[in-house]
């Protein structure tokens, strides 16, 4: 038995470190999408069980594919839901004044 030495070529460049991530989950972004789409066309045909049961899984497959973005979303709920609370609060005021003057202009109406 022979062995021949392969001679790596000049020109060739490392490759980059997430190289394989992306290559190791494409399958899982496939498979993300097509759930998707299958519980979509499934929740058209008035499937829902079916259909909410593959996008809940398409959704499962993305957020683990996502994972920094759903870790940034997840830090950043808290002030989206203080904002919330804040413009809430702002709205019941809103409505409390205007409910006032809606009692003032009824009883300089029934006068």
């Amino acid at each position: 038995m022979v062995v021949v030495p392969l001679p790596n070529p000049v020109g060739d460049a490392p490759v980059a470190p997430d190289a394989g991530k992306t290559a190791s989950n494409y399958w899982l972004r496939i498979a993300a999408g097509s759930s998707l789409v299958a519980g979509g066309i499934l929740l058209l045909n008035g499937k829902h069980r079916a259909g909410l049961l593959a996008t809940v899984t398409g959704a499962a497959l993305a957020m683990l594919d996502q994972q920094e973005v759903v870790e940034a979303w997840w830090l950043a709920l808290p002030g989206l839901i203080d904002d919330a609370e804040r413009m809430l609060g702002q709205v019941d005021g809103v409505v409390a004044s205007l409910d006032q003057q809606r009692e003032k202009i009824r009883t300089l109406v029934r006068k």
